[in-house]
């Protein structure tokens, strides 16, 4: 059983090498090359090797030989396991079956809404769905250009696009309704309901 924490990079790196034998800069490369840095950040170089050490050291991957150039420095090409092959498979398969809780910032923010005014939330929003608008309008260019691939290969677009429209949508609601005060909130308001929804101590413990 491995030890090291499922993450997209680590299982864009095995993907990689089930295909073939690669250094890491080339993967960093195929990963933009092809797209996938759409759904897998590698802006950070240093998180790539960082995966890579943890991968090798659990037996996943293993170097295959260093290679150097006169322009560049040498550079340790790297091979999947059957360990790595028998783990990005069963990564797979429970990614694909398994729903999991993930953390992002934007509901953390959300369930904090009453920091901020109605209206100041309102203004962010709108921001947002401006923002997220011109995602949308940047996905459906490259869905488009896209056409001569097969479907198969611009899943994680139409996976990004279904969600990001959704999320539209959904701002655009909640906008709608700060806007029309049909969800409002004041200090003194506030208080109130901490108060109602507050729990005794004293009744607590028995």
């Amino acid at each position: 059983m491995t030890l090291i924490k499922r993450s997209p990079i680590a299982l864009a790196i095995l993907a990689m090498l089930m295909e073939e034998p690669l250094h890491p800069y080339r993967m960093q490369q195929l990963i933009k090359e092809r797209g996938k840095d759409e759904v897998i950040n590698v802006t950070q170089r240093a998180s790539l090797y960082q995966t890579i050490q943890r991968l090798e050291r659990e037996a996943l991957i293993t170097p295959r030989k260093t290679i150097r150039d006169d322009k560049r420095p040498e550079r340790t090409v790297y091979e999947i396991t059957e360990k790595g092959r028998s783990v990005a498979l069963d990564w797979m398969r429970a990614i694909l079956s398994t729903p999991t809780r993930e953390y992002p910032e934007f509901p953390a923010a959300i369930s904090f809404l009453p920091l901020l005014s109605p209206d100041d939330v309102a203004s962010h929003l709108e921001l947002r769905a401006k923002a997220m608008e011109a995602e949308l309008c940047r996905i459906d260019e490259a869905l488009h250009e896209a056409q001569a691939v097969p479907r198969l290969f611009l899943l994680e677009m139409e996976y990004l696009r279904a969600l990001h429209a959704t999320e539209l949508s959904w701002v655009n609601s909640v906008v709608a309704d700060l806007r029309a005060q049909r969800i409002t909130w004041t200090e003194e308001w506030l208080r109130q309901i901490a108060a109602k929804f507050t729990i005794d101590p004293k009744l607590d413990q028995d």
